[in-house]
């Protein structure tokens, strides 16, 4: 994980958090509580756990002191108790909840420097147990966690007749020059 890196990782997440938004917004509010028997149970379970984690890392990224005055927003958001709890009643509130995420990463993202990456990140996970690791490498824990999830999303949209399109990282990269 590189600065760089990190940019181009918060602005393709962004990205693909809109055009996931905009197609489960296709589908009735019924059909995304629906259980699909994914591990989430329903599209609407399975956004609002990308959102719960996103917070409960936002929280734990906050409190280094390399991170903390970029991230004095998050100060403001809910501290989930459960990766399932809700943090909205329905899509829209969820929806504008994301947007609210995409928009406090983007706007981390330029003040990320090389040395906050190689610092150590202590925190305790939800289960109580205390961790140390590079931070550069929870980065890239907390972005490849988002797109599992949204794979799952993907699939389950799929599934109800939504085709999300082309969710590569590759398409949102510049071309070089030859």
């Amino acid at each position: 994980m590189s600065p760089n890196s990190f940019a181009r990782f918060a602005h393709y997440n962004r990205w693909m958090n809109e055009r996931l938004y905009e197609a489960a917004a296709r589908l009735a509010p019924a059909e995304l509580a629906a259980d699909r028997g994914a591990f989430f149970g329903s599209i609407l379970g399975t956004l609002n756990h990308i959102a719960v984690a996103d917070t409960v890392w936002l929280h734990r990224f906050a409190a280094h002191p390399l991170c903390a005055a970029a991230l004095a927003e998050t100060a403001s958001l809910p501290r989930p108790g459960s990766l399932r709890e809700p943090l909205a009643a329905d899509l829209t509130g969820l929806g504008a909840y994301r947007q609210r995420l995409d928009a406090l990463v983007l706007r981390w993202a330029p003040e990320v420097t090389a040395e906050a990456l190689d610092a150590t990140l202590s925190y305790t996970s939800m289960a109580g147990v205390p961790a140390r690791r590079r931070l550069g490498d929870v980065l890239l824990h907390f972005f490849n966690h988002q797109t599992h999830h949204r794979g799952q999303v993907t699939t389950l949209l799929f599934q109800a007749g939504i085709d999300v399109g082309v969710t590569d990282l590759l398409v949102t990269l510049p071309e070089v020059a030859a």
